[in-house]
């Protein structure tokens, strides 16, 4: 069942640095080089039309941040530039991105001069560029601190995952820089407006160092020296500190948090919760089958069908089920959201009512005009076309994985099944994991 305290916190179903799992160990992103991904796009620009393809190349920079650079740089609104995915902030990143220019030619805007971004290719396409208008991600991952001989085990771990399929679990990057963006969630949704400042703003205790000063401003009511604290960097924090320093009500306050950013928080509650009914369904070993009330997910459409006792007889389903053509679906939980039946539908329900929330709050949330419609999400996708090598550099050894992911899924899952989350004889073996705070 998901963790829930006195404080009303609840367990963003990660695994934890301290978990003792099995692996190479190995330490991640000691430079951007060495976590390269690249977007592969659903569709191929037409080469004509309103909007402006761009295939960018980033590194250390967030995608949200790339946004309003390129805004700036064609001299349109934020909202006029489309992306399909969020991409990491300490990484080398390529993806698309769309800027709505009626009218105007791409030879009459000035090159860009920033070393963290590089156009690599423009074209012309006739619809905004949308969440979700991808079909996954390539990744080429360097591990640090391994010796070479690790290969052999991390070539194993990756040929399980082939052969089986990954457990589909949000990874800590969803859960933001403090790991509490779900409890911040939550709270909106239930309409807890000073819960949510909290936790956005206050003294956070598993973060001690994190904007110390900045909090402790914040949690004195002194909220105009609190902005001066966060770094410039951190937008929603500054924006409503901005607005509470102007005595703006907790409510209102919020409200001056870019919608794409608001729209984080509420993921992350929602992945929160998915995060618990995975854990369940792993402790259970039915991840990678199918119980009568389920939804299957069809990896190639992905649309889903309820399953029954005609589709648990189907002499073709064992077989679909190896080849990772069907899984079993969890939900992200929202009032559109599609529903399981009978004992999958009250684990998913328990799941949601173990955080304080019901129905009723996930309806009055969206009636406030809350954007919390739901989806089911696989609880394992396939790992596309793995490959592992061992070498050096003048950075010393490395095992390097190589992996394609479908769109949502989170590749330091597949990192943690390789390295483990913490090896029981030291921190020497310990598998170091950064948490970035928007991707």
């Amino acid at each position: 069942m998901t963790d829930v305290n006195k404080s009303g916190a609840f367990d963003s179903g990660c695994v934890s640095d301290g978990a003792e799992a099995r692996g190479i160990g190995g330490r991640l992103r000691t430079r951007y080089e060495d976590f390269l991904v690249e977007e592969i796009p659903l569709y191929e620009p037409a080469g004509e039309g309103e909007h402006v393809y761009l295939f960018i190349e980033k590194q250390g920079m967030s995608t949200l941040d790339m946004v309003r650079l390129i805004a700036r740089h064609f001299g349109v609104r934020p909202r006029d530039v489309g992306f399909a995915g969020l991409k990491d902030k300490r990484a080398i990143t390529r993806q698309l991105l769309s800027v709505w220019m009626p009218g105007r030619a791409i030879e009459d805007v000035p090159s860009l001069d920033d070393d963290r971004v590089a156009i690599l290719w423009a074209d012309r396409h006739t619809n905004k560029l949308r969440r979700g208008h991808l079909r996954g991600n390539r990744f080429s991952i360097r591990i640090r601190e391994v010796p070479v001989h690790a290969v052999v085990h991390a070539q194993k771990a990756l040929e399980r995952l082939g052969r089986e399929g990954l457990a589909n679990r949000f990874g800590e990057q969803r859960f933001g820089f403090l790991g509490n963006n779900h409890l911040v969630g939550r709270a909106l949704v239930m309409g807890k407006s000073e819960e949510a400042l909290t936790h956005l703003l206050g003294p956070n205790a598993s973060h001690p160092d994190a904007q110390t000063e900045g909090r402790k401003l914040f949690a004195a009511g002194r909220f105009a020296e609190a902005k001066d604290e966060f770094h410039h960097s951190l937008r929603a924090e500054r924006s409503v500190l901005d607005a509470l320093a102007r005595e703006a009500s907790a409510e209102h306050a919020l409200q001056r948090i870019d919608r794409s950013a608001l729209s984080f928080y509420i993921t992350a509650y929602q992945s929160a919760v998915f995060n618990a009914v995975l854990s369940q369904r792993e402790e259970a070993g039915t991840v990678g089958t199918l119980t009568e009330g389920d939804l299957a997910f069809m990896h190639a459409s992905r649309a889903t069908f309820a399953v029954g006792a005609a589709e648990l007889g189907d002499p073709e389903m064992p077989g679909r089920l190896t080849r990772l053509e069907v899984s079993p679906s969890g939900p992200m939980w929202g009032t559109t959201m599609r529903r399981a039946t009978g004992t999958v539908a009250l684990t998913e329900l328990d799941a949601l009512h173990a955080t304080g929330v019901d129905e009723a709050a996930l309806a009055r949330f969206a009636d406030a005009g809350g954007n919390i419609k739901g989806d089911r999400r696989p609880l394992r996708v396939p790992v596309i076309d793995p490959e592992v090598e061992g070498g050096a550099d003048e950075h010393g050894t490395f095992v390097r994985c190589a992996f394609e992911l479908p769109r949502g899924c989170f590749a330091t899952s597949v990192m943690r099944e390789i390295m483990g989350a913490g090896k029981p004889d030291g921190a020497k073996n310990k598998a170091v994991f950064t948490t970035e705070d928007t991707e």
